[in-house]
């Protein structure tokens, strides 16, 4: 949980800029932080694959939506399809998905408690045009 806090905060801190750009103001002056090597970054979610506890791929994280408050509101799954052919897409809750940091693999894994045909029939996500 701890992992997930320091994940969602990390992502918080990525989109505060670009929603500050929109709003028309500056900040007074700019801030600077140092990256520890196993934060997690927006682009190493985005392609992620997502398993269950028998270790089936369930699907695959395609986005996040963060909200007004800057903290990620939903992970976008993308789940079943080929090529980009019969996909169906679904919003969960971060906290659904545990996404954890192997070292000495140096990668990072996605799991969530729950079946490719839950997934399948869970309302689609359809993005705001």
């Amino acid at each position: 949980m701890k992992k997930f806090a320091l994940i969602a905060a990390s992502l918080a801190v990525l989109a505060s800029p670009a929603l500050a750009q929109t709003s028309g103001t500056a900040p007074a002056e700019a801030k600077f932080s140092t990256v520890a090597k196993d934060e997690m970054f927006s682009s190493k979610l985005k392609g992620l694959n997502v398993y269950n506890q028998k270790d089936e791929k369930v699907g695959e994280i395609t986005d996040l939506a963060i909200g007004k408050g800057e903290q990620i509101q939903a992970m976008i799954l993308s789940v079943g399809g080929f090529l980009g052919m019969g996909e169906h897409y679904v919003a969960v809750s971060p906290s659904s998905v545990r996404v954890s940091y192997n070292k000495d693999k140096d990668t990072w894994s996605a799991k969530m408690n729950t079946t490719k045909e839950a997934l399948k029939a869970a309302p689609e996500f359809k993005y705001p045009k």
